[in-house]
This record gives C-alpha cells, sequence and structure tokens, in this order.
C-alpha cells in the first residue's frame, strides 16, 4: 500500500489540506472540498451488478475492482465507489465488501471491521433518537406519543436473531412505559438510507427531521424534529458524512462509504462519494446489491431518481456455478461440467438482462471465473448471451487483477461512449403506492400479481393520506430468488408476492414493503464464519474474507 494522501494527490488532484487521515492507509475528504469542485457533465458512470445469487454471492465487489483497475490500465482515470461493510455479513455467511483475490480494495481488515468508524455513528444516531423517543414519552412532552404506536426501532450492527423483538422499560415505573420493541440490522436502517441519500450536511438534517417516530393517541404522525432530536443526530453523523478514500491493489483510488443492504434498504453507497467520484474522475465504476431485481432497480428508481444521475452502462455478473446451480445442479456437484443445467439456468441470466432493458441502459456479462468451470461452459455461455444481443466477456481478475479484465474494460467503454444509454424509470412519482408495488412485481420478477394483508393495505392507503404518496418503493425481499420463497431459483413466473407489512422511510423518502418472511436483522448461520477468525501474537487476523 501507498500512503492515503499520495493517492488522494496523485490520483484525483485533491490537495493535502483536503485529507483528513486516519492512520496511513485511510482517510475522509472533506466536505468543503467537495463543495468546490467543478462539475465534469463528460464523466462516465458505470454500474456493476449480479444475476440472482447463491449465498456466497458471485463476485460483484471484486468484479466492480477488477474494472476500476483495467480501466486504468487501458489510460482511463477511472475511480471505484463501493458500499462499507457490516460486521453481520462478516461474522456470518457472505464476508466482507472488498473484493477478492487480486481485485481487492485495501486494507482489507480494516475495511470489513471498524473502518472509520461510519456505521457505529450511525447506530449511535439511530439509538439517540430511540432513547429521546423514550424520554419523550417518559415525561409525557408535546407532542404526547401513543406508546401504543411507537414505530421506532433501535438498530446495531450485528446478525442477532434474539433482539428481532423485545419488550424494553421493564423494571418498573422509573424506568419507563413498558412496551414492543426491536432491533434492525444498522445497514437496513433508516437512518443508513437517509444517510446515505443526503446531498450535504442540512439536507441530512432535513432528513432525519423528517423521520416517523409514531403517532399519537389521534394518529397525528410524530417526527424527528417534533422530539427535537434532528440536530443531535446530525452532530454524530457529521464526521461519517465525508466520504472515505482507499486504494485498490494495484493503486487505484476507491470511494466506500455508506452500506445499505440491497435486499431490504436499496443497496448503493453513498449519494456524496458518486457524485464526489464523477467530479474527481473520467470513468466512475459503482455497484448495487444483490441481484439486478433488487440493488438496480433501487439504484435506478430511487438513487438517480433523488441524486439526478444516469449510468452510461451496466455491467451484469454471472457465474457458470450459479447458473447451473439455478439449472437444478446441488451445491456439492456445482464443481462438474454441465452444459445442460447451464443451459436451463440461463433463464435467470437472460431474465435480468431483459430488466436491464426495460430501463433503456446498455449492458455486458462479465462471466466472473471460477477454476471449475470449463471451456465448453464458457463457451455455451458466450452463444446464449450472444443470442441475447449482449456479449458475455470471461474475466479473471480475481487471479490477475486488472489486467485479467482488460477485455471487460475494453467493452465497457465501446458501451459508455456510444451514447445508448437513455435512462427510464420504471413508473412515474404520481403512481399510486400499491400500483408502484405490483409494476416492480410484474415487470422486475415476473409475477402475476401482489397480495397484501390487511395490515400493509391499510398502512399504504395512511401513507397517502399522510402526503407520502410520490415516493418511490424499495422492496425489502429475499435475495435469492425472483419469488418471496428462496429455494424457488431460475426465472420462475406466474408467482404472487406476498406483502406482511409496509415501512414509512420517510428520511430517506420511499416506503418499505416486507415480503414473505423476510426479517429486517438476519441472524448468524448454524456456523458461522465467526468460528474460523483469527489473531495471532503478531495481530495478523485470518478467516476474515
Amino acid at each position: 500500500m501507498r500512503p492515503i494522501g499520495e493517492i488522494a494527490t496523485e490520483k484525483l488532484g485533491i490537495p493535502d489540506a483536503a485529507v483528513e487521515p486516519y492512520g496511513k492507509y485511510k482517510a475522509k475528504i472533506s466536505l468543503d472540498h467537495i463543495r468546490s469542485l467543478p462539475e465534469r457533465p463528460d464523466a462516465k458512470l458505470i454500474l456493476v451488478t449480479a444475476i440472482t445469487p447463491t449465498p456466497a454471492g458471485e463476485g460483484k465487489t471484486t468484479t466492480t475492482v477488477g474494472l476500476g483497475d483495467a480501466l486504468n490500465l487501458i489510460g482511463k482515470r477511472a475511480m471505484l465507489c463501493l458500499r462499507e461493510a457490516s460486521l453481520g455479513p462478516c461474522f456470518g455467511v457472505k464476508g466482507g465488501a472488498a473484493g477478492g483475490g487480486y481485485a481487492q480494495a485495501l486494507p482489507m481488515e480494516d475495511i470489513n471491521l471498524h473502518f472509520t468508524g461510519d456505521i457505529h455513528a450511525i447506530a449511535a444516531a439511530n439509538n439517540l433518537l430511540a432513547a429521546m423517543v423514550d424520554n419523550h414519552v417518559y415525561y409525557g412532552l408535546e407532542p404526547r406519543l401513543d406508546p401504543r404506536r411507537v414505530t421506532w426501532r433501535r438498530a446495531l450492527d450485528m446478525n442477532d436473531r434474539a433482539l428481532r423483538s423485545i419488550v424494553s422499560s421493564l423494571g418498573g415505573v422509573a424506568n419507563g412505559f413498558p412496551r414492543e420493541d426491536g432491533f434492525d440490522i444498522t445497514a437496513a436502517s433508516q437512518v443508513m438510507a437517509t444517510f446515505c441519500l443526503a446531498t450535504d450536511l442540512q439536507d441530512l438534517q432535513r432528513r432525519l427531521g423528517n423521520i416517523v417516530v409514531g403517532q399519537t393517541r389521534d394518529r397525528k404522525p410524530v417526527t424527528a424534529v417534533d422530539i427535537k432530536a434532528a440536530g443531535s443526530m446530525t452532530v454524530l453523523l457529521k464526521d461519517a458524512l465525508a466520504p472515505n478514500l482507499v486504494q485498490t491493489i494495484e493503486h487505484n483510488p476507491v470511494f466506500i462509504h455508506g452500506g445499505p443492504f440491497g435486499n431490504i434498504a436499496h443497496g448503493c453507497n453513498s449519494v456524496i462519494a458518486t457524485t464526489t467520484a464523477l467530479k474527481l474522475a473520467d470513468y466512475v465504476v459503482t455497484e448495487a446489491g444483490f441481484g439486478a431485481d433488487l440493488g438496480a432497480e433501487k439504484f435506478f428508481d430511487i438513487k438517480c431518481r433523488k441524486a439526478g444521475i444516469a449510468p452510461d452502462a451496466v455491467v451484469v455478473v454471472a457465474t457458470v456455478r450459479a447458473l447451473k446451480m439455478h439449472g437444478g445442479v446441488a451445491r456439492d456437484a456445482l464443481r462438474e461440467e454441465n452444459i445442460a443445467a447451464l443451459e436451463k439456468g440461463f433463464a435467470n441470466l437472460a431474465r435480468h438482462l431483459a430488466n436491464i432493458r426495460q430501463f433503456g441502459l446498455p449492458a455486458v456479462v462479465s462471466v466472473n471465473r471460477f477454476s471449475a468451470d470449463t471451456p465448453r461452459e464458457h463457451g455455451r455461455l458466450r452463444e446464449l448471451c450472444a443470442a441475447e444481443g449482449v456479449q458475455a466477456v470471461i474475466a479473471d481478475h480475481w487471479a490477475q487483477g486488472g489486467a485479467g479484465a482488460v477485455e471487460l474494460a475494453r467493452e465497457v467503454v465501446d458501451l459508455a461512449e456510444s451514447g445508448t444509454a437513455k435512462l427510464n424509470f420504471l413508473y412515474p412519482d404520481d403512481m399510486p403506492l400499491v400500483e408502484k408495488l405490483r409494476t416492480i412485481a410484474q415487470r422486475m420478477y415476473g409475477a402475476a400479481d401482489i397480495e397484501l394483508s390487511s395490515t400493509a393495505r391499510d398502512q399504504f392507503a395512511q401513507f397517502e393520506d399522510q402526503g407520502y404518496g410520490h415516493f418511490p418503493v424499495c422492496v425489502a425481499k429475499t435475495q435469492l430468488s425472483f419469488t418471496t420463497d428462496p429455494n424457488i431459483k431460475g426465472a420462475p413466473s406466474g408467482h404472487v408476492v406476498s406483502v406482511r407489512e409496509v415501512r414509512l422511510s420517510a428520511g430517506a423518502e420511499f416506503v418499505v414493503p416486507i415480503c414473505g418472511d423476510m426479517m429486517t436483522l438476519p441472524g448468524l448461520p448454524r456456523v458461522p464464519a465467526a468460528n474460523n477468525i483469527e489473531i495471532d501474537a503478531e495481530g495478523r487476523i485470518t478467516g476474515l474474507f
């Protein structure tokens, strides 16, 4: 690694005075400097998304890093925008968010653990509001919150199913009014989503103030401004709002900032990081969480809509092993060549490509090479993609770094500079909320319809009555299937998407339908990754990935 100040100055032209180091190899870039940067209307934005993944993921972040390095290798001034890692997946099953092999952001251990403390600051702001809500109820302050209608939940950055639903304030009068409560994982919290969509400190405070924490007895909404919490929450987040700069193995610049989950929240890094990168580089490569049905749709319909940005090309990451899984192959047989299963599973990739076309954007398929892949499988996959009018590039950046993704980089440049991208949103702002959800379910997931519980139906109606009907919809759904059942693979159609409840995210300015059995605080698996993470006497960490 090189000192991060050198990366900032030599690669991005950021003066030393604007670099706020967090040690030798990571830093924040001051918001004052960001405000001074001129717009670069010719900068190209590239989105990296993926097919419906296996539980361990298909290497989307690794591909993003490899593509960024490759773009620099072919002479483009490129940088990356990634999300911060949540400790829950790091110690659970999925691992961190720094890429892998020779396509990594560094320092990997710092990025995947506490990094610069942003996620902890977000949890602190979330829980400050929770404490102020309960204090407001305790003293009976105006407006008088009905304890039965408090909707604000606490947050922590760890998979912990035991805290999904709790009873708080036990122990007597001095501890407040006992009520049902619960936790969300910080990466799926409303404060995280709000933080990532804010454009500056003033916008952040405005959005935080709009958060609805509950209702009075006559069902009038009570906000964080009413609780007088918006200012103190913003103070806790003032340093976190500056984007974090690190580097790839090949010394190229990376912003890693914000980390909302793509299966619950909107799955994109911060607007501040992306828009700043577009002022600093000719090419900006970013990613959206999980498959294109979730992350990419939310990137387009929420982040691009709110931030006024649009991608010039889309990379859809696929792997032979995942396509064989969608073709019905069991996990322990994925290393065996199986052309028939690949052909059957290709329906999943074809659905995602069709979805990208609905948004009016050109795409390329990046096939993340695995050691068990065979030439026949790669050849057949290229043929199948060609039949869809899309080029498939076999990329080997995990093993070779940027050099392994040069062909991909050249195809991305051709697409981005073709001028064919014209972003179309899936639905207009004035479409009713239920119809927005139905449109997503039918056009993205191949569903026949949606099914609302009586609770969800009432919540949709209530949010529209309260003036939130123009908000986009951010679906919380399993990432492992187009349906709400994670066991249904491939490209199913004609299913029904069931919605059990809807949550208002007034700070982030979207509504969140909770579909199927989706949990907003995941649990650890039977054998969590934490079992295998160790540190030796010299401080070397093993088992973290």
